[in-house]
């Protein structure tokens, strides 16, 4: 029997061990960063009412996860945008394009109806493979 290689990533949040999740997930070369929402480091909403920045502090929780679990964004073949407000998706795509434009990940973008902190505008979920030689 062999067993997959599993690790999990902690961004510290205390929502982790209440809810029982991880940020990122890496089972072998396959890794999945949960939804990532604009979280400061004092724990508030970054850029508030700002859907690109909050997109941008999304991203970077995002690379830090993948870094952790021992890849990279040019290893996302997935991603997942979530709005609370659909028509404000090219402020995302915004973002979304500077970190993506040379990896072009499958993506979409869907809208909710709201997140678990109202201040939250964008979420991103990112699926990752890393490759063999890794």
């Amino acid at each position: 029997m062999t067993t997959t290689f599993r690790k999990l990533v902690s961004s510290g949040s205390p929502l982790e061990p209440q809810i029982g999740f991880s940020r990122a997930v890496r089972s072998g070369a396959y890794v999945a960063v949960s939804g990532t929402a604009a979280i400061a480091d004092d724990g508030s909403a970054a850029a508030p009412d700002d859907v690109y920045g909050q997109s941008v502090r999304c991203l970077e929780i995002v690379e830090r996860a993948l870094g952790e679990a021992g890849a990279s964004l040019d290893d996302v073949i997935r991603t997942r945008v979530l709005l609370t407000d659909v028509t404000r998706w090219r402020e995302a795509a915004r973002a979304h394009g500077e970190r993506f434009a040379q990896v072009r990940p499958a993506c979409t973008f869907v809208e909710v109806s709201r997140f678990i902190e109202p201040e939250w505008l964008v979420e991103f979920e990112v699926d990752a493979v890393i490759p063999e030689a890794s």
